[in-house]
């Protein structure tokens, strides 16, 4: 494969293409049972844990000064300056669960990976990257989380404990994020 690749030095649009072509067959099936492992960022939303896919988060910032968005919804806390930038913060425990996040000084705004959609999510406190493995995997636990479920990849139990991957991605695609304003 690598001899295939040297030979596209001269055209480097179609190396490009080769490239993700190779990324996007290496991503990790779990669901398929194809993968050795996931890996995805761990955090706490109340009593919750959960893991997102690593791509979906650019960034794990502490919370910034928010100016508030009159005529918001709730779980909109405001806008907040980062680098230069506006983003949007929102209540990632309000707009699931509708139950207000108590901030604490481990609350962190996971910064989405999106160029089109700038949201910032405030979460209770970050563990850092977990890495899980088909054995791990528990399908009846994502059936279980109601408010959750329409936002959840599947779930994982790591001794003893549950973890639910949530897609960040199903959350800005859904109808309350679409609908920050009354």
């Amino acid at each position: 494969m690598t001899a295939d690749l040297r030979a596209l030095r001269d055209d480097p649009f179609e190396l490009l293409v080769r490239f993700e072509a190779q990324v996007r067959a290496a991503k990790l099936d779990i669901a398929a049972g194809q993968a050795q492992f996931w890996v995805g960022l761990g955090y706490r939303l109340g009593p919750d844990w959960l893991v997102s896919p690593r791509d979906e988060v650019r960034e794990v910032i502490t919370v910034p000064p928010l100016t508030r968005v009159p005529g918001a919804r709730p779980w909109l806390l405001g806008l907040a300056n980062v680098r230069g930038a506006l983003l949007p913060v929102c209540d990632l425990r309000r707009l699931i669960e509708e139950e207000r996040h108590t901030m604490t000084r481990n609350s962190r705004v996971l910064v989405y990976h999106s160029d089109r959609v700038p949201a910032g999510f405030l979460v209770d406190e970050v563990a850092g990257y977990r890495q899980f493995v088909p054995a791990e995997q528990r399908r009846e636990l994502a059936e279980g989380a109601a408010a959750m479920r329409p936002y959840l990849l599947g779930a994982f139990v790591r001794d003893g404990q549950p973890w639910h991957a949530l897609s960040l991605h199903k959350v800005v695609r859904g109808d309350a994020f679409k609908h920050a304003g009354w």
